[in-house]
């Protein structure tokens, strides 16, 4: 396999430390604004719910945070002939932005299932859509494997700035709700969990930090069962930003120290959260974004002040409808 474009990407990942975590935020400043953290009043006797709303970024997805840290925190000499990533959406919608920010190229490896909404935003921005197998596209992201390309590849899992990026939610949650108690985020990669646990666990220490998943695809929940990786079987969902056939190898070391527990929903627990969202908060959520609430309103371990990270609101129309129809859009 060849080397990556530049030597910060051939690193093992770890966790960011809180200094790499503000200096992402003073990066961002002039790009984006924080997102806001607001209560779901569910008048529940032991836990309050409040959504951490990822889903009012410019992108509608938190990936936006990682992908301008990943280009702004890089020698502007590497970017010169254009930027990848292999993503099933919302990080190639937010590489694709960034990247017309900066007025670099950018490509864009993405399988053909991947929702309509996230192709198409990736397009209009600029970018240059490559469809790949799903087989593919997972080899990338384990760094099994990667396409012969001039581009600067970012892994869009295991790349130090785009963890450091994810940090800064993390930062937001503290600071706006100091008395955390848990905290809930949809599992794909792991990029996510890790950014917001480490920003959490290093300002509230006895903070729990709950991984959400999709019972469709649950390698984090098969992991912490059997105390290692393994290879699932999955199956085909309408929810595309979570799951996957095992965990990305040079991550799960890093993100197992920093989570207390993981919890996979149904899709009629995902779409009922979906659904509940949409009728009290009016919050528009793909699938992914809404495990994390699944998991906050099923889960009897979880009490107290409740923080879910809804992730992204990048959903096909179709999609979107066939859910508050009360169905379960096919995969």
């Amino acid at each position: 396999m060849e080397k990556w474009a530049d030597s910060s990407e051939t690193a093992r990942p770890r966790r960011p430390q809180l200094d790499e975590i503000e200096a992402a935020r003073t990066r961002l400043a002039a790009y984006m604004h924080r997102t806001p953290l607001v209560q779901l009043d569910l008048r529940l006797p032991d836990r309050r719910i409040f959504l951490k709303l990822e889903t009012l970024s410019p992108i509608g997805a938190f990936k936006l945070r990682p992908a301008l840290n990943a280009l702004l925190s890089r020698d502007i000499k590497t970017l010169c002939s254009g930027v990848a990533t292999a993503s099933s959406g919302n990080m190639a919608y937010g590489m694709a932005w960034a990247a017309h920010r900066l007025g670099v190229p950018m490509a864009a490896y993405m399988y053909s299932g991947a929702p309509r909404a996230k192709i198409d935003g990736v397009r209009r921005l600029g970018g240059d859509v490559r469809f790949i197998s799903t087989e593919t596209w997972w080899r990338y992201i384990v760094e099994a494997e990667r396409p012969e390309l001039d581009e600067l590849l970012i892994n869009p899992v295991t790349d130090q700035a785009v963890l450091s990026g994810n940090g800064i939610i993390g930062l937001e949650i503290v600071e706006d709700l100091p008395e955390i108690d848990v905290v809930v985020t949809p599992f794909g990669g792991g990029s996510l969990t890790t950014g917001v646990a480490s920003a959490v666990k290093a300002l509230r220490p006895q903070a729990m930090i709950v991984a959400a998943e999709d019972e469709s695809a649950a390698p984090v929940t098969a992991a912490l069962a059997a105390g290692n990786i393994v290879e699932i079987e999955t199956k085909p969902s309408f929810v595309k930003s979570i799951g996957g056939p095992s965990l990305v190898p040079q991550l799960w070391p890093v993100v197992s120290e920093l989570i207390d527990g993981a919890v996979a929903v149904s899709l009629d627990q995902i779409t009922d959260a979906m659904r509940l969202l949409f009728s009290k908060a009016k919050v528009v959520a793909e699938g992914a974004g809404a495990a994390s609430l699944a998991v906050a309103l099923a889960s009897d371990q979880i009490k107290g002040n409740v923080v879910c990270v809804i992730s992204g609101g990048n959903i096909d129309a179709a999609t979107y409808s066939q859910v508050l129809a009360g169905t379960i859009p096919d995969p």
